[in-house]
């Protein structure tokens, strides 16, 4: 019987602890980033920079590029040592990383050329969350 009531007492110290909540790790990267909708999409650039500031990305300036017949999208590094780098291509899913090296200084650290697959990075994500 004492050991009825042990397992009892035990069972209902376990039930009443609290439930610790699930903490998602959320980093943010220095740099700057400029998106330039390139695929001839409207509303590309928005939904870009969304999803890039959800994941933790500075975008500083977005605009329309003169080329709008771009297939993939590219990211250019313009800093190479920037420390967001490899983060920022995996958070577009693309192996199409270019670096131009230049004496000249900039003031932003990578450049991201949106082609039509953009949607497909995006909601690959979406997706995954549902």
């Amino acid at each position: 019987m004492k050991i009825i009531c042990i397992f009892l007492c035990c069972l209902a110290l376990w039930a009443c602890q609290e439930e610790k909540p699930v903490v998602q790790e959320f980093r943010r990267y220095k740099g700057d980033i400029e998106v330039l909708n390139s695929c001839d999409i409207n509303g590309a650039a928005n939904k870009m920079t969304t999803y890039l500031r959800q994941h933790g990305f500075d975008v500083v300036s977005k605009s329309n590029d003169v080329l709008q017949n771009y297939k993939e999208t590219i990211l250019v590094l313009r800093n190479p040592e920037w420390e967001g780098a490899q983060a920022l291509a995996k958070a577009l899913k693309t192996k199409n990383v270019m670096v131009v090296a230049s004496k000249r200084a900039t003031a932003i650290d990578a450049s991201i050329y949106l082609g039509k697959d953009f949607n497909k990075i995006i909601e690959g994500e979406q997706g995954e969350q549902k």
